[in-house]
């Protein structure tokens, strides 16, 4: 095999490597008190850092991770929003989020500091059981997500939940 494929539209080839890269890349961006954009819990396959003030985060397809962003202005807040988030394989399909390229299966998607740090005390609570929040069911995101839209508590996360998903997932195909 070459190391190109077929032209784009414009600059020529697109080098082979580019097109098979199967990495979710994630920009991070920190200026303090204006915006902060950061990765709460999932594991990052590589880091690259542009500056001090911005990287970027690559994740492996199927890994999840939450991705916090949080801006401000003179008056104060304008935006605060936890989404969290699968990595998808090459091809498959996958919904769009700012500064997460190509995109990603939402699971999770909260606006507003009040809910947002609801959110984070909720990944606080499985981590304190011992269970790593980007291991936890997809499902459960997505209940978290319906129960906080719906203005409801959603229901903690057991260990007992936790191991059934894991049986679940050792004998599906």
């Amino acid at each position: 095999m070459t190391g190109t494929a077929a032209p784009r539209e414009r600059g020529g080839p697109m080098p082979f490597a580019l097109i098979h890269d199967r990495m979710t890349r994630v920009e991070l961006t920190w200026i303090e008190k204006k915006i902060e954009y950061w990765i709460r819990f999932g594991q990052a396959a590589n880091e690259q850092i542009l500056d001090r003030r911005q990287r970027v985060l690559s994740f492996r397809p199927n890994t999840v991770f939450a991705f916090v962003r949080w801006a401000a202005n003179d008056f104060g807040t304008i935006i605060s929003r936890i989404d969290i988030v699968r990595a998808v394989e090459p091809g498959e399909a996958y919904q769009t989020l700012p500064f997460v390229r190509p995109g990603g299966e939402i699971l999770l998607k909260i606006e507003g500091w009040p809910k947002v740090e609801d959110v984070l005390r909720h990944v606080d609570a499985i981590e304190a059981i011992g269970i790593d929040a980007d291991a936890v069911s997809p499902e459960h995101w997505r209940h978290v997500h319906n129960r906080m839209a719906a203005a409801h508590q959603p229901r903690a996360y057991t260990l007992e939940q936790h191991r059934a998903f894991l049986l679940r997932r050792k004998v599906q195909p």
